[in-house]
């Protein structure tokens, strides 16, 4: 039995619905054991992040070595990673251990609109991470603050940043839709020759909480498993749209994503 293998390193949402919480529940979903290394933890629910506590570089560093150096992984995905000197950390294992399949979700603000991501760490991201990255997952947000962009709206800016983000060293790229104002939300793949554009119904719904995490978590996933880039983004498109059209309706505020909706939504048991 062949067991195919994604570690989340990220930062950790005690309500669970982003975060590893939702990177783990993803990889499952998606047949996948999942792993961890957690980078910084919250005291988060749905109205909002409370606070943030980061884990020391060190310790960080040691998980790693901890699982990469006995288990190992076929991807990795990472999430929160707050400071310049946690992703220096994280870039310096990523390579020291020849890290295939490595999807970058640049987190940088929570739903609520905490801070994430500390301003001067985004020029540690782009120099240190995305040379690495197979694939690098922003919404129209993180895409403007990597790039430098004054605006992100239209399809062909769309392409314009992924051109860049691609240019800087990602393999792929994913300029992700959701934070426009379409009916249809689509997501805009970038390889370097062509651009694959991905569209589904928007669902107008508050229970958005995670949805970056969960994306990029499927796509770790299907890479763990072998699938190619455009194969495990269509996948992840497909889960993350199941999970969002079927929202569990819980917590005052932002509530989380239905992790468990791809893999019942045909026996519509959801």
């Amino acid at each position: 039995m062949t067991v195919h293998k994604a570690l989340t390193v990220a930062g950790s949402d005690s309500g669970g619905g982003a975060g590893i919480q939702a990177d783990l529940k993803t990889f499952q979903e998606l047949g996948v054991y999942g792993m961890s290394v957690l980078t910084a933890l919250t005291a988060q629910n749905t109205q909002g992040v409370h606070g943030v506590f980061p884990v020391p570089p060190e310790f960080i560093a040691q998980q790693m070595d901890a699982v990469l150096s006995d288990i190992g992984t076929d991807a990795v995905k990472t999430g929160m990673l707050f400071n310049s000197i946690i992703i220096e950390t994280v870039a310096k294992k990523l390579k020291e251990y020849n890290v295939r399949n490595y999807v970058l979700d640049p987190v940088m603000v929570a739903k609520g609109g905490a801070p994430l991501l500390v301003t001067e760490a985004v020029a540690a991201v782009k120099e240190h991470l995305l040379p690495l990255a197979t694939v690098v997952t922003p919404n129209l947000p993180e895409a403007k603050v990597l790039t430098g962009m004054e605006k992100i709206e239209t399809k062909e800016e769309m392409k314009e940043a992924a051109k860049l983000l691609h240019d800087w060293g990602a393999q792929h790229v994913v300029i992700k839709g959701g934070h426009g104002t379409d009916d249809i939300v689509t997501d805009l793949l970038y390889d370097g020759r062509e651009f694959v554009e991905l569209s589904a119904e928007r669902f107008h719904t508050q229970h958005t909480h995670g949805t970056g995490c969960t994306f990029a978590a499927a796509i770790a996933a299907g890479l763990a498993s072998g699938k190619n880039v455009r194969e495990a983004v269509k996948q992840a498109k497909v889960f993350i749209t199941a999970a969002i059209s079927h929202p569990l309706c819980i917590g005052h505020g932002h509530g989380p994503t239905n992790h468990w909706a791809y893999r019942r939504e045909g026996s519509n048991d959801v």
